[in-house]
């Protein structure tokens, strides 16, 4: 299985241009992927550089026939003309969705900063293994507290559906919306997490939760044992990033570590401020 996770900028490159078919061409040239999780997908943002205030949510979908598209919108709000606006994450499988679920992240005030809701995208996934957990997500730039809520939850999160994966089929929720579906413990986690591996946040996400909950792992550090992470932001913008680092993590739990046969970071492209990053999954 091949995953593919990059944070598009609302599909704006380095020089300037909004094109939602570079980003699935770009994609596409990684590798034959089964699994596509974009962050900063925009519609009706007209005021974003370079846009016109398309819908990315459809158009990307629309360049991937034979996928599953499952968006997360974080910001839901209308614009002066009264229409909808839309911002956040979007998922998209080519293997069967047997489930998905939108999750609101904390968002806690912090007068002092800059910050706006962010939301989880979960995806149940069938495959030749079994059904795969894929998160999705972005967490806050400006705000460490608002950051360190959103760790928190996303291991709740993770607790929680290992819980649930261990519910039994009755007689009676079946066929109707209380029938348990699949959320089984095996997961990945992906995102823009705004954070460095040298932040505590970093070590949160792996910390232990529960004797019957597997730990993340961070894939880089299986893959690449004792090797620094490639940089997956700044590479070519230096006005927003003058100093390139990695923040764009792909965690897995720790009974799929044996199966983490590579992770990429695509450092040729310049389709957007971050760079793509591939796992292939035995």
């Amino acid at each position: 299985m091949i995953l593919i996770t990059w944070n598009i900028q609302w599909c704006r490159g380095c020089d300037g241009r909004v094109d939602p078919e570079r980003i699935v061409r770009v994609a596409r040239s990684m590798g034959d992927f089964d699994v596509l999780c974009l962050q900063e997908v925009a519609d009706n943002f007209p005021g974003l550089a370079g846009s016109s205030g398309e819908n990315q949510f459809r158009a990307i979908s629309g360049l991937l026939p034979g996928f599953t598209a499952v968006p997360g919108v974080a910001v839901d709000s209308i614009d002066h003309e009264g229409r909808r606006r839309r911002f956040g994450n979007l998922l998209l499988s080519r293997l069967p969705v047997l489930a998905a679920f939108r999750h609101l992240l904390p968002w806690p005030a912090d007068p002092q900063t800059a910050g706006m809701q962010r939301v989880a995208v979960e995806a149940v996934l069938g495959t030749a293994a079994g059904p795969l957990r894929v998160t999705t997500t972005h967490l806050e730039y400006y705000s460490g507290r608002q950051r360190a809520a959103q760790v928190e939850r996303l291991r709740e999160l993770h607790a929680e559906a290992c819980g649930h994966g261990r519910d039994r089929m009755v007689e009676e929720k079946a066929g109707g919306p209380f029938e348990p579906v699949p959320r089984p413990p095996s997961a990945i986690l992906t995102a823009d997490f705004n954070f460095r591996n040298t932040a505590p946040e970093y070590a949160r996400i792996q910390a232990p939760i529960a004797a019957d909950v597997p730990a993340y792992r961070d894939a880089w550090t299986i893959a690449h044992p004792g090797r620094a992470h490639d940089h997956t932001i700044g590479l070519y913008d230096r006005l927003q990033w003058p100093e390139p680092y990695a923040c764009d993590f792909v965690f897995v739990t720790e009974d799929l570590a044996p199966r983490v046969r590579e992770v990429r970071v695509n450092r040729d492209t310049d389709a957007s401020d971050h760079q793509p990053v591939m796992l292939t999954l035995d």
